[in-house]
């Protein structure tokens, strides 16, 4: 019987990187995963303590691996330093350690908004985080999910409150598209590229749900409102008013705002949708969990847990 590979996680206590795992752990793999904090023990993790911007632990992290996935970067942050020192130099230092240990393979968690760098900080940092992996030499494979979803994401669960109300503010325009892919199917999909294949090796893919074109900004608000069972409203916001409103919310919540000007400004493009063409082999993998049940899935678990 061939023994799993060793997997090098970073941002395994994070959101997607959480998922990945409980899946990993459960399909035998021996798991070294980054944490900044003592975790309970469990078997088959090893915990490093550590983060991206210290070396010395990611030497740690990737010794004795044979994979290394990359999740750990910044969402949302204050300033381009942020940006910058989580999602480029960051990436940098894991793609270097993953060298030095000797691994081969890296997989990397990019976004849809590398697509279109010049609308955001937060696109034009993934972007080059992307270009850092496909010139490190190693034997990469590049995911980029649109928005997830899912149990334990405190992102979406802005847009929970909001449907509460009977209200989802949405883009400029309401029929702007977008794709979404649930947290679970998104980390089957970074287990099936474990191995190496060619197919699949110095490739950048796309992942969603499946659904054709996407949803427009409407109808997915109003699955979230079917999903806590509230029939809601949707209000397209001009842009000037989300500026504003962006303002408001640093006002408030200082670094911890979620409605930041650089979302602001990817927040109003009317297409984020994958691009079909990139989409994994069906072979390989495709998304089972139907998205209005994922969304359902996911009110439940917000209210088991007093989030929503």
């Amino acid at each position: 019987m061939r023994t799993k590979q060793t997997l090098a996680i970073t941002g395994a206590t994070g959101f997607v990187g959480g998922h990945l795992l409980n899946l990993a752990v459960r399909a035998g793999f021996p798991v070294r995963a980054l944490t900044r904090r003592t975790q309970d023990d469990r078997p088959n993790v090893t915990w490093v303590r550590g983060a991206l911007d210290n070396p010395a632990s990611l030497s740690v992290l990737c010794t004795g691996a044979d994979v290394v996935i990359h999740i750990a970067g910044v969402v949302n942050a204050p300033t381009r330093e942020g940006f910058e020192a989580g999602n480029v130099a960051g990436t940098l230092a894991v793609v270097e350690a993953a060298k030095k240990a000797g691994c081969k393979r890296f997989i990397h968690v990019s976004s849809l908004a590398a697509t279109l760098p010049d609308l955001s900080i937060y696109g034009e940092t993934k972007a080059r985080a992307e270009k850092i992996v496909k010139s490190s030499g190693l034997d990469w494979t590049i995911i980029r999910p649109p928005a997830i979803y899912g149990p334990g994401d405190g992102e979406m669960l802005e847009l929970f409150k909001m449907a509460k109300t009977g209200f989802v503010t949405l883009p400029p325009d309401a029929d702007g598209r977008l794709s979404v892919i649930h947290v679970d199917d998104l980390s089957r999909a970074l287990m099936t590229i474990i191995p190496e294949h060619e197919d699949l090796t110095a490739q950048i893919f796309e992942v969603d749900d499946g659904k054709t074109g996407g949803w427009t900004q409407s109808s997915f608000a109003k699955a979230i409102g079917w999903a806590i069972g509230r029939r809601i409203k949707p209000v397209a916001t001009p842009k000037l008013f989300l500026k504003l409103g962006a303002k408001a919310d640093r006002l408030m919540r200082r670094d911890k705002a979620k409605l930041t000007e650089d979302r602001v400004s990817y927040f109003c493009h009317d297409d984020w949708t994958v691009d079909p063409a990139k989409r994994l082999p069906p072979e390989t993998w495709t998304a089972q969990i139907e998205t209005r049940q994922g969304l359902k899935d996911t009110a439940k678990w917000y209210r088991q847990n007093d989030w929503l």
